[in-house]
């Protein structure tokens, strides 16, 4: 590569991933680990080429199973998509490099979705003990969660005053900046609800803030702000309790959500926005599982 070092274009490219394209500080800190990886293979090359991207994947895959014991595939496409995006910037720049769309991923078999079936939703939602304040606000939590399917990133960054409780919606931005409306169920409403009164009036911004710890607060209560490992334990904690037969997480949580809207027939473009997908691809992976014409041609025609 003439003219400045792959070092130095990488680090322009991390600058244009986080300013000009605005994407999660995680998304950023991915892209350069996989590109320091790339870096690290490269050494002394300087042309990417069809060859060198092939030895590059038996590369990164030697070296983690060495490391962990195994790489899933979806893993090494990882370190590919990250190539590919940093060759995307290079063509934007007019940087002559290979063409993006030359690096092909692995192919990968179907994705399996988790999530909970209704008896086993119920019996999460009614694990917390709601007769204590940490109770209510659990139960605000994983009513909020199904409720709207969002993120658990998104969840620990709401703020008390952006809740509408009468409207029954409110925005969120999610990843990418992507801007979208979420929903309450009157259900989700009453608990947040109850759980708002639990706090009175201590002028806090987040809405989900820690019970326990001190108490002492910065201006608006950030330090109290509830995180997102938080919450992972916490629904780790009454999957436990309500003795379900799977490892439920928050997301596990959203993938109900999807799960019941396409089995109720919702169409797919319109749990795609409430999910915040950009691409319509990433919300075919639930179609799979809640194919409800399908199912209905299966017991019309089979076994008779």
């Amino acid at each position: 590569m003439a003219g400045k070092t792959l070092n130095e274009l990488i680090l322009d490219f991390l600058e244009y991933c986080e300013i000009d394209k605005n994407l999660a500080p995680g998304t950023v800190t991915n892209y350069g680990y996989y590109l320091r990886t790339f870096q690290e293979f490269m050494g002394e090359k300087n042309e990417v080429t069809p060859e060198v991207v092939r030895e590059y994947r038996l590369y990164i895959s030697r070296k983690e199973k060495a490391r962990t014991g195994h790489l899933a595939r979806s893993t090494q496409n990882y370190f590919l998509i990250a190539i590919r995006a940093f060759l995307k910037y290079l063509a934007r720049i007019n940087y002559k490099a290979m063409p993006a769309d030359q690096i092909e991923l692995g192919k990968m078999s179907d994705r399996a979705i988790k999530f909970l079936d209704k008896d086993q939703l119920g019996r999460l939602l009614k694990a917390p003990d709601t007769t204590t304040d940490m109770g209510l606000r659990d139960r605000a939590i994983l009513e909020l969660l199904f409720s709207t399917g969002l993120r658990v990133s998104e969840l620990c960054k709401l703020d008390v005053d952006k809740l509408n409780l009468e409207s029954r919606e409110f925005g969120v931005i999610g990843k990418g900046g992507h801007a979208r409306v979420v929903f309450l169920s009157a259900e989700a409403c009453e608990w947040v609800g109850k759980y708002l009164a639990t706090r009175g009036e201590d002028h806090l911004r987040p809405l989900f803030i820690r019970t326990k710890g001190s108490k002492i607060v910065d201006g608006y209560g950030e330090k109290m702000r509830l995180s997102r490992r938080s919450v992972e334990r916490m629904v780790d904690k009454y999957v436990r309790l309500a003795r379900l037969p799977v490892q439920a997480t928050p997301h596990t949580i959203r993938h109900s959500f999807a799960t019941d809207l396409l089995i109720n027939g919702a169409d797919l473009r319109s749990v795609q926005e409430m999910l915040g997908h950009k691409n319509v691809s990433t919300t075919q992976i639930y179609t799979h599982v809640t194919n409800k014409q399908l199912k209905e041609i299966h017991e019309k025609f089979h076994g008779k």
